[in-house]
């Protein structure tokens, strides 16, 4: 009921409605080509009528059909091909109206879905940790192409509709006012029956539109973990559930349907009710007798004209719920677009190449509140040098190079590179001096060519096959169907995670970075892997400034800083020999790694 109560109040919530239509500014030409052929089509709907009731009182009965036998002048003939032209020019206006409208919500949810998707690229990360990517992903592509159906099957086409009925009314009346109140008499019964459908369709499209959205997460959820439903031998129990969530989603239809095959015999009774009611008057008393040659006519226009009220009307009920749930659609996607928590980008700096230092100066982090992740941080990394950062899960060590990178804003204090502050930086300028290496590697379906060069059409393939090489995973792509045309499908899924981390360092290396992060970069690596990537390491980090975070404490001793962090606050720093002088929280980590090994041994 609530969700019901919603969608009513978005219908005639007429600033959204404006937002909606602000979209369509670029296209005025197209919606107000839409209205004017929705007023053309209105002021023709009761022209045909009027020239069958003139055919038949002022042709048959007057016998003037004579004329048909003296030539192709005759009244009847000349009514007649009235008649066609005025069909082909209805079947042409309404084409048109189907099209331009259709077309003008299409080009309006292209724009939209570029807005969209364009502010969610600028949403700061911590978005992302608070919304599902289902939901971002529903709001870019189904909500948006709800709001098609506006302009398609809601506004535009009601508008028509209640023009179409306007005239064809107003013709009824003008003809015979008592005859069509008389017609219009079972009128109450469908209006009733209009609303309770209405709302019964309303609430059913809801219940369908959450059972598809719980049907698509279950679905995608569980064929994302395939590995762990077979590995438990879950399938029976996933798939007990997903018939459950089928059916509700089955149920929610035929109640929708349920409502249509109970309102349309109704809408057919009521037209019948209608004509029984028009020619039981008609054939009493309506007209005088002056006026009795006139019944047939006035009959068999009315009938056409009650045949193209009710044709509106079996469907004007359904366009209003595409209209409410376009609405409903609107305003999610709104939300999108008046989300404020975007990286603030109003640095104008730009400079072709950064030196590297690095300077945090008393800096603070929360995620949410003030449940500071970081607090107080303040070290100074000239370029060129290697600064390590160790401590243990949760310590703030991946914090710190988010931050760095611009991917969340900084609560307190502030961080420098090249003595300026990074928030006076262009961000994608500031993005682009510094490459990442993470440890969750993200491989996007598509050749290991596109994937090491992000589609960057300045990477020749020279210098992507000399940085695998360096990296020493060259001759194993070639090992692959295609070589570096290879495709690596969704996730990297036909790959290791070693062979994932490796690809994911080639990245790394062609955007030829002034700052290079390292987060976690070989611990998805075996021994032999490690090694090479270390030797790539001390390859890359010559002549450039560079942040590790690791957890084997082996591959960080050449590091000229090793900062320690714990709950978010430096611990102690300085090189591997003096930590390990000071017997403190780096000697002790490094004894608890290396007695764990040789556990392991």
């Amino acid at each position: 009921m609530i969700a019901t109560d919603k969608a009513k109040r978005k219908i005639f919530d007429f600033s959204l409605l404006r937002r909606v239509f602000h979209f369509a500014a670029p296209y005025k030409k197209k919606f107000y080509g839409s209205l004017m052929l929705a007023v053309l089509l209105a002021i023709i709907a009761p022209v045909r009528p009027f020239l069958i009731q003139l055919t038949i009182n002022d042709g048959i009965k007057n016998n003037t059909a004579s004329h048909f036998i003296h030539g192709p002048g005759g009244f009847i003939i000349e009514i007649t091909i009235i008649q066609i032209i005025l069909l082909l020019l209805e079947t042409g206006f309404r084409f048109l109206f189907t099209f331009s409208t259709a077309s003008l919500g299409q080009n309006v949810v292209k724009d939209m879905r570029i807005s969209t998707y364009n502010k969610i690229l600028q949403l700061n990360l911590s978005q992302y940790d608070k919304t599902p990517i289902g939901t971002l992903t529903t709001r870019t592509i189904n909500d948006i192409e709800s709001i098609n159906d506006i302009f398609s099957d809601g506004l535009i086409p009601i508008i028509a509709d209640l023009l179409a009925i306007f005239s064809v009314l107003t013709y009824m009346f003008y003809v015979d006012w008592k005859l069509t109140l008389v017609c219009l008499a079972p009128f109450p019964f469908l209006i009733v029956a209009t609303y309770y459908f209405k709302e019964s369709v309303n609430k059913s499209f809801i219940r369908v539109r959450n059972a598809v959205a719980s049907l698509n997460a279950f679905v995608q959820e569980h064929i994302t973990g395939m590995a762990v439903v077979q590995a438990f031998a879950a399938e029976k129990k996933e798939f007990k559930k997903f018939k459950s969530i089928n059916k509700e989603h089955r149920n929610a239809n035929i109640k929708a349907i349920f409502a249509y095959s109970v309102f349309f015999p109704v809408v057919e009774l009521v037209m019948a009710l209608s004509i029984g009611l028009l020619v039981w008057w008609a054939a009493k008393d309506v007209v005088s007798a002056a006026q009795a040659e006139k019944v047939a006519g006035v009959i068999t226009a009315f009938i056409l004209c009650l045949n193209l009220l009710f044709r509106p009307l079996r469907v004007i009920a359904d366009k209003f719920n595409v209209l409410q749930m376009g609405m409903i659609a609107s305003e999610r996607v709104f939300k999108v677009l008046d989300n404020d928590d975007t990286t603030i980008n109003e640095g104008n700096i730009k400079i072709e190449r950064l030196h590297g230092k690095v300077e945090f100066d008393k800096v603070w982090f929360a995620y949410t509140g003030e449940q500071y992740v970081l607090k107080d941080i303040s070290f100074t990394l000239q370029a060129g040098e290697t600064l390590a950062i160790v401590g243990h899960t949760g310590s703030g060590k991946t914090s710190i190079i988010s931050l760095l990178n611009r991917l969340y804003q900084v609560n307190k204090g502030c961080i420098k590179v090249d003595d300026i502050k990074i928030e006076d930086f262009r961000l994608d300028d500031l993005r682009e001096k510094i490459a990442v290496v993470l440890q969750d590697v993200f491989l996007f379906n598509g050749s290991v060519k596109d994937n090491v060069t992000l589609l960057n059409p300045g990477i020749k393939e020279d210098e992507v096959i000399r940085a695998a090489k360096l990296i020493g995973i060259h001759d194993f792509i070639m090992q692959l169907p295609g070589g570096y045309n290879y495709n690596v499908m969704e996730r990297g899924a036909t790959l290791s995670l070693g062979q994932r981390q490796l690809l994911s360092f080639v990245r790394a290396l062609l955007y030829n970075p002034a700052i290079l992060i390292l987060d976690e970069a070989t611990s998805s690596v075996d021994t032999e892997s490690e090694a090479l990537i270390q030797q790539a390491i001390d390859k890359l980090i010559i002549n450039r400034t560079s942040i590790v975070i690791a957890h084997r404490l082996s591959t960080i001793r050449k590091a000229n800083k090793i900062m320690v962090l714990d709950n978010g606050e430096i611990k102690e720093m300085g090189s591997h020999s003096e930590l390990l002088q000071k017997q403190g929280f780096y000697y002790q980590l490094h004894k608890m790694q290396f007695k764990k090994q040789e556990d392991l041994i």
